[in-house]
């Protein structure tokens, strides 16, 4: 077990950063290291709890895989926060330390607001609901109203009025139709114009009857002139009752038939009206029910932003709530690198100097390596140029040798021949190759192979000295 948490231990101290050769050195620097890791791992386990309610809010996915979605972020959150830490090495200097600290303090709070606005969203879940269910019926009834201002249905009040007057017209057999009223108009006034002389008939036959009886007028019974003249007005008058009675006939006969094509052409149109509300009202209503539709299952991640803000304008108290725990959630997220930046003022630990210590020895190291790897490259080319000027010395002296043979064959012509005793030749050497530089070439090899495996011995492989 003790070994178990060695090993924990030591993963998190080198996810926070920390060097295992060094800290092997320091040990006094592995706790601070080791707590460096835990915090990493804690704002990789919120980014992992925030990613998947915001991926199961957003999308409506299965649980499995938003946590799956979840495990994926928090890795890119525990990277990009270690690449924070990593990056700011201890430096005692104001002015580099905000410089370096100020972007990763930047990103780390961007990093921050992200995790922590899924994460506050959850906690206010019920409240965010409710919200939700009223912004819905907000925008439905909205919506309604829009399409009743939609140019496609703005006459439907219309059109339901002329429906109901035609229905109306079509009962009444034409009487309840508006537009007939000059036609009734002049059947009334008919009927008065009859009334009148019907009521001036009715006087002059009193009077000429009056004029008979002798009771009125004159005084004088019988037909005399008086009654004569009276009679002759009277029936003058009912020729003109007849005359307005004619009239007022043809003026009810009129209005009957206006009334009749009225009811027909109301029963017509009444048809066509009805078809044409039919197909409004329900490419209203499947508008209306596409967009309710739309409207239920519109309980997103930005819409439950927005009843969030709706109910901390309306509500103080949730307000305040919901900025302290994002600013919780933030300060998680900033923990490290604020840590880290706070360390950098402190004055170097062991650590931090051995760490120093080990680069300078590394630069040092690899310096010596490239310097001897340049003595060694030199002293190769030099030996080369050597056993090149050897064999151009090589390639004259057989030159001047085949020069000397053939002068001493041309003057051996020139002379007369000697008779001399034949004496054996020694073996001759085998002749060289113009190319050929000697074991100069091969000694030369062997010399460079042994400086470089001297100059290349790995600093782990010297024996350390003690002091």
């Amino acid at each position: 077990m003790k070994f178990r948490r060695g090993r924990i231990g030591n993963g998190l101290a080198v996810l926070a950063g920390a060097r295992p050769d060094v800290l092997a050195a320091a040990p006094g620097a592995r706790a601070k290291f080791v707590a460096l890791g835990g915090v990493l791992l804690s704002t990789g386990g919120l980014a992992l709890v925030s990613m998947a309610f915001a991926v199961h809010m957003a999308l409506g996915v299965w649980w499995p895989f938003a946590l799956l979605v979840g495990v994926g972020w928090g890795l890119v959150v525990v990277n990009l926060d270690r690449m924070l830490l990593v990056g700011m090495a201890h430096d005692s200097s104001l002015k580099r330390n905000l410089v370096l600290a100020v972007p990763r303090v930047g990103l780390a709070l961007v990093l921050g607001v992200v995790i922590a606005t899924p994460l506050t969203l959850q906690v206010f879940a019920q409240e965010i609901d409710t919200e939700i269910v009223t912004m819905q019926a907000e925008r439905g009834d909205a919506y309604r109203a829009s399409l009743t201002d939609d140019a496609r249905f703005a006459h439907l009040p219309e059109l339901e009025e002329r429906i109901a007057a035609e229905e109306a017209i079509v009962a009444s057999g034409g009487v309840a139709d508006t537009g007939l009223a000059v036609v009734r108009a002049e059947v009334t006034a008919r009927q008065a114009q009859l009334d009148a002389a019907v009521t001036v008939s009715r006087e002059l036959e009193a009077k000429a009857q009056c004029e008979l009886d002798g009771s009125c007028g004159t005084g004088d019974a019988g037909t005399g002139t008086a009654y004569l003249e009276a009679r002759a007005a009277a029936d003058a008058q009912q020729a003109v009752v007849g005359s307005a009675r004619s009239e007022l006939d043809s003026a009810v006969a009129a209005a009957s038939a206006a009334q009749a094509r009225s009811a027909q052409l109301a029963a017509a149109s009444l048809e066509t009206d009805r078809a044409e509300l039919t197909r409004l009202t329900a490419e209203r209503d499947r508008l209306q029910a596409a967009f309710d539709g739309t409207n239920e299952g519109s309980g997103g991640l930005l819409m439950r932003l927005e009843a969030l803000d709706r109910l901390g304008d309306r509500n103080g108290t949730l307000a305040a709530a919901q900025f302290m725990l994002s600013l919780l959630f933030m300060s998680v997220e900033i923990l490290p690198v604020l840590m880290k930046l706070l360390l950098n003022f402190s004055p170097p630990t062991a650590y931090d100097r051995l760490t120093a210590l080990r680069d300078s020895g590394d630069v040092e190291i690899e310096e010596l390596a490239q310097e001897s790897r340049r003595t060694v490259a030199q002293a190769k080319e030099e030996l080369l140029v050597m056993a090149e000027k050897e064999r151009v010395d090589r390639q004259k002296e057989a030159i001047l040798a085949r020069r000397r043979a053939a002068l001493t064959e041309v003057a051996a012509r020139t002379q007369v021949p000697q008779q001399a005793p034949v004496v054996a030749d020694a073996p001759a050497e085998p002749a060289r190759q113009m190319w050929d530089t000697g074991p100069i070439r091969e000694l030369a090899r062997n010399a460079a192979i042994r400086t470089v495996r001297t100059v290349r011995r790995r600093p782990e492989d010297r024996v350390p000295t003690t002091v």
